[in-house]
Formats: structure tokens, C-alpha cells, sequence
């Protein structure tokens, strides 16, 4: 996490680099454009990529379904209430507090102090606010009209910004709150085990509107008619901020393995972002004055175990690990080898140093930039062969076709003149009845700089 900051471990890394996937990789958002969705994000685009122009109608504070040029056009938007971040925690204003301290439940690793519970109680009390955010959304909907005929999905990126949690692969870190609403379709309250990555959600989203899922995808639908159920889900560590760690960890019903790749290094590693949490300020206090106790040592230790294997219905704190009981042998056998198969199917990319994925990616260590886009006329009297910059005039109907040169590519234009116009997704040949046509047109790949604008007029008659 994330490829955008300057890392001092290694200042030869261009800041910030964008993650170059393969080249069919596409937000899954396209497939919903090209299907027909406006789709916004307002806001979060934690991508480990600039967020290609391609992937959302409106993407800002602005961005709302309310929004769509067609009232009947079907939508898919994004809304992220990041109050509940971890930065909520720390002490910054003097907002009296709701939640009452006294009240809660600390996790056992987590030492039982007067700081400690008021940190937790700002995350209850900002858990509140964003519940409201979300309560506004509904009722936005309901003035629409769209409440019955709208599937509304609350989640969270990770598990509670607490030390042991966030930013690790314990359940803690990786249990999130999914909430769906589908009226006439799921019961309200309604609670299902079954497991859920969020890799599922893009598969998901795509199943429910009828669209095809590309087999390249991971992930696997979790409701609609291509649901199928999971038998493990899969996390991963890799660089947090400043710190290079290696954790692989897979999760079924019951058991969770983790493998520690890096067994000689201590569990906190420096990172001073997180450093500014309120909790692990109180843990390294009282590790410094040796006041730890039981499980509150574990985030202390200075090396790892190779593995670890957890009980979660007897153990769901995650604190008695199992891994050299011989009584869950054959249970350590079965997940070691599950994760193994895993990491190959995917490609692990954790066995590729970071600078060595930077080589490949960016050649000379420089962004590689997207061809700019062409336009191709097809009417009664051409063939299909490049238009000229000023365009064509052209024989009712035209189509006009677009290309790129560069290997997975997408292409997005316009009609509209300024700054504000609306890009569209460029997916089929488009339609030119009478009239004149400026159309405007750029292209961008996933972790590659944007193209060159190109833009040409066609009078059609």
C-alpha cells in the first residue's frame, strides 16, 4: 500500500508509479459503461494507479446518480463516508464524546487504559455520523422512487483502524461489514456465512446487471445467477508506507493460516503514519516500561513465527496459535497447500522485488504514454482507412470507428467543447446521422500517462 509516496528505503523508485496490470485488465466499471450505466464515485480512488478517465461518468464530490443525462439510464454509484477512518482516532478536536468509554469491549491485545477506550469510543461515535451519511442515500432514493428497484451494498476497504487490525491479514483486518439491500430478492435481516472477498464484488455487481464476467477475473459472484459459493478467501502483506513485509493468509469457515515470509522481522514495523495511532502509542508505553501483559505482548515480538494457525470459533481474537499442535496437523497440511495453490494461480507478484516491477512496468524508469487515438469513417464512400485531422464529410448513415495502437487501450471522447465535457466510453463504431459532428477523443492504459487529446469534424448529409 501504495505506490504513491516517497519511500525513503529506496529513493531510486520514481514517486509516485502506477501499477501496470495486464494488458486486458480493465476496471470493471467499463464493462458497466459499455452496458449502459452511469457510473460515479464520489470519492476514494485508493487504486495503486492514477484512476483512468475511462472508468467513471463523474468521479468528485459532485458525482451522484441524480446526475445522469437520462432519468431511465441504469446507474451504479459510489459513495465512501471516510469518517470512520483510522485518523478519526486520534485526538484532534475537543468533540465531546457519545460513546461512553467506560462501556466497551477492547480486544484482549489491546491494553485496558483510559486512552485506549477513547480512542475506540471516537470510532463508535464516528461510526454514527457515517450511518447518517448512509441514511441520507437512502432517503435519497426513496424521493427518487428508486428504493425498490435499487440494490444497495454497504462495505468497508478493511477491517478497524486499530493496531492488529487494518493493514493485517487477522480477522480483525480482513472481516468487514457487507450489508446488502435487495428488495424482493433478500429477506431484511437475513444473515449468511458464507465467505465473501471483495475481489466478489466486481463480478457481483456485473452478474446482477446482466453483464458478462471476463474469465480473466478473480473474483466470483456472490449474489445473482452466476453466484457460486466459496470454500477459502485469500489476503495478502506487502509494503505498508515505508515498511517492505511479506504475509500470505488463507481463511475458510473456520481455520485461518497465515505464513509469515519474513520470520526475522518484528511485527511493528516502522511506520510512521500508523505511529500516530493513539493505541500503539499506549502499547509501545507500556512495552517501554514492561507493563504488557498476555496477549497485549504479541504485536511486541521481534521475530514471527514462520506460521500461524487459528481457530476462529474458538479463538476469534486470533491469540492461540496452533501451528505446532499436532492435533491440527493435518488442518496446518490442508491450508499450507491451499495457500500454496493460490499464490500459483494467481501469479504472486510478492516474489518480484518492488524496483524489479518498476523496471518491467516502466521502462527507463520513465511512464509509458498512450498512443493518441484514430478515427476511421466508414460510409458509402470509404473503406475504412484513417480520416485527416480535419475530418471528412461523410454520406448518411456513417459510422465512425476508433483506434488505438497501444495494446489494451481504452478510448474515451466527446461532443462537448471546455474543460467540464462529459467523456464517454468509446465501445462500439458510433452512429452519425445528418448533421456536423466535433468530436474529441483521448485514449489511457491502466498505469500509463494519458494520450494526446485528437479531435476532428464530420459533416454527415
Amino acid at each position: 500500500m501504495r505506490t504513491t509516496h516517497t519511500n525513503p528505503n529506496a529513493p531510486e523508485l520514481p514517486t509516485p508509479y502506477s501499477a501496470v496490470p495486464p494488458h486486458y485488465v480493465k476496471t470493471f466499471t467499463e464493462y458497466l459503461r459499455a452496458a449502459g450505466y452511469f457510473c460515479t464515485n464520489n470519492q476514494k480512488t485508493d487504486y495503486q494507479f492514477t484512476p483512468p478517465f475511462t472508468a467513471w461518468d463523474e468521479l468528485g464530490d459532485h458525482g451522484h446518480w441524480r446526475n445522469r443525462p437520462d432519468p431511465d439510464q441504469p446507474f451504479f454509484a459510489v459513495f465512501n463516508p471516510t469518517v470512520t477512518h483510522e485518523s478519526g482516532m486520534w485526538p484532534k478536536d475537543d468533540r465531546p464524546l457519545v460513546t461512553d468509554p467506560a462501556k466497551l469491549e477492547l480486544p484482549p491485545y489491546i491494553p485496558d487504559t483510559p486512552r485506549c477506550r477513547e480512542a475506540l469510543a471516537k470510532h463508535y461515535d464516528n461510526l454514527e455520523i457515517a450511518d447518517g451519511i448512509v441514511g441520507d442515500l437512502l432517503k435519497e432514493l426513496e424521493e427518487d422512487g428508486l428504493a425498490d428497484n435499487t440494490v444497495v451494498m454497504i462495505w468497508s476497504d478493511h477491517g478497524e483502524g486499530l493496531p492488529r487490525g487494518k493493514r493485517w491479514p487477522y480477522d480483525r483486518g480482513i472481516r468487514v461489514p457487507l450489508i446488502v439491500r435487495w428488495p424482493g430478492m433478500l429477506e431484511a435481516g437475513d444473515v449468511s456465512e458464507d465467505l465473501v472477498s471483495m475481489i466478489d464484488l466486481g463480478p457481483t455487481l456485473l452478474s446482477l446487471a446482466g453483464v458478462d464476467i471476463p474469465l480473466h477475473f478473480q473474483g466470483q459472484a456472490f449474489l445473482g445467477p452466476e453466484a457460486t459459493a466459496r470454500e477459502y478467501v485469500y489476503a495478502a502483506r506487502d509494503r505498508h508506507d515505508e515498511a517492505y513485509d511479506m504475509v500470505r493468509a488463507v481463511r475458510d469457515g473456520r481455520y485461518k493460516y497465515l505464513r509469515n515470509f519474513c520470520p526475522e522481522k518484528p511485527y511493528l514495523l516502522w511506520i510512521p503514519y500508523r505511529n500516530r495511532h493513539p493505541m500503539l502509542q499506549e502499547m509501545w508505553r507500556l512495552h517501554r516500561e514492561g507493563k504488557l501483559e498476555g496477549p497485549e505482548k504479541l504485536m511486541m515480538q521481534s521475530k514471527r513465527p514462520p506460521e500461524e494457525l487459528y481457530d476462529t470459533q474458538a479463538d476469534p481474537w486470533e491469540v492461540d496459535n496452533l501451528a505446532k499442535d499436532p492435533q491440527n496437523a493435518e488442518t496446518l497440511e490442508r491450508m499450507r497447500a491451499a495457500l500454496q495453490a493460490w499464490r500459483e494461480e494467481v501469479g504472486d507478484v510478492g516474489e518480484v522485488s518492488e524496483d524489479e516491477m518498476v523496471d518491467l512496468r516502466w521502462p527507463n524508469r520513465q511512464q509509458p504514454r498512450t498512443g493518441v487515438p484514430t478515427f476511421i469513417p466508414l460510409d458509402e464512400d470509404h473503406i475504412g482507412m484513417e480520416a485527416h485531422p480535419e475530418g471528412h464529410s461523410l454520406s448518411a448513415p456513417a459510422l465512425l470507428q476508433m483506434h488505438c495502437a497501444t495494446q489494451g487501450a481504452s478510448i474515451g471522447y466527446t461532443m462537448e467543447e471546455g474543460a467540464d465535457a462529459r467523456w464517454r466510453l468509446y465501445s462500439e463504431p458510433l452512429r452519425l446521422e445528418p448533421g456536423t459532428y466535433h468530436i474529441r477523443a483521448k485514449t489511457i492504459r491502466i498505469g500509463y500517462e494519458e494520450s494526446d487529446e485528437r479531435s476532428a469534424t464530420f459533416v454527415v448529409g
